[in-house]
């Protein structure tokens, strides 16, 4: 049977590694939402009736690309209680991140 020591060292080391997740998180999210900052001129552009150029097109294609790496956030955020489940789908990712690939034949 563990000890009270045991347990409540393997506690204190869950709660660093979810925080330690939750920080890698919050800054990847920080950082992908700073780059795409500039998306919204570029989409009003042709609401404006001015055309898009090709770098126009290009430009938005990377920011459709970076925003569809938020979306585990996103959809997870509109559920209710999803603040809370952010650092489980952190730990989730993670762990995704970190498995090995299955060698090739």
């Amino acid at each position: 049977m563990p000890t009270l020591k045991e347990v409540n060292g393997r506690t204190a080391s869950a709660i660093r590694t979810l925080g330690a997740y939750t920080t890698r998180e919050k800054d990847f999210l920080v950082s992908e939402m700073v780059q795409v900052r500039g998306l919204m001129p570029l989409l009003m552009k042709r609401r404006n009736r001015l055309p898009w150029t090709r770098e126009d097109k290009a430009e938005l294609a990377v920011h459709l690309k970076r925003l569809s790496r938020l979306s585990p956030y996103l959809a997870v955020l509109m559920l209710p209680g999803g603040l809370l489940m952010l650092p489980a789908l952190a730990w989730w990712l993670d762990r995704r991140r970190n498995r090995s690939r299955p060698r090739r034949s």
